[in-house]
């Protein structure tokens, strides 16, 4: 737990314990590259919520497109979110499609910095 704090104190909750995780096998250089990429890609999941209301005043989906779910932006925009109902639920789980969209980027990252790092290794 202590490299999250020291790679990327911003981070909290179940976010936090991921992240963990994933530097857990990996070297002080390892560490600083991921966070650095990580850092650049994540949502905040006060900016989630945000796009997610305004999706009340017209521009629903906002929040889809985001987190890279372009189809489902793209429904919820045509729809007005699912006539509020998806809104809603977004408003509510905003938090949850944080963690599940920095998850994934997280996996992605730690998989690119250990295959950079082996690969880097292989041809020392």
């Amino acid at each position: 737990m202590s490299n999250v704090l020291r790679y990327l104190p911003e981070l909290e909750g179940d976010e936090q314990v991921e992240v963990a995780r994933l530097l857990n096998d990996m070297s002080d250089a390892q560490a600083e590259h991921f966070a650095r990429i990580y850092r650049s890609r994540r949502r905040d999941p006060a900016h989630i919520l945000i796009l997610a209301a305004v999706g009340f005043v017209g521009a629903a989906g906002l929040q889809r497109l985001y987190t890279g779910k372009v189809a489902l932006g793209l429904v919820y925009l045509f729809t007005g979110g699912l006539c509020l109902i998806g809104t809603i639920y977004d408003v509510i789980k905003y938090q949850d499609l944080a963690f599940r969209y920095n998850r994934d980027v997280a996996l992605e990252v730690a998989e690119t910095v250990r295959t950079v790092y082996d690969t880097a290794d292989d041809g020392a």
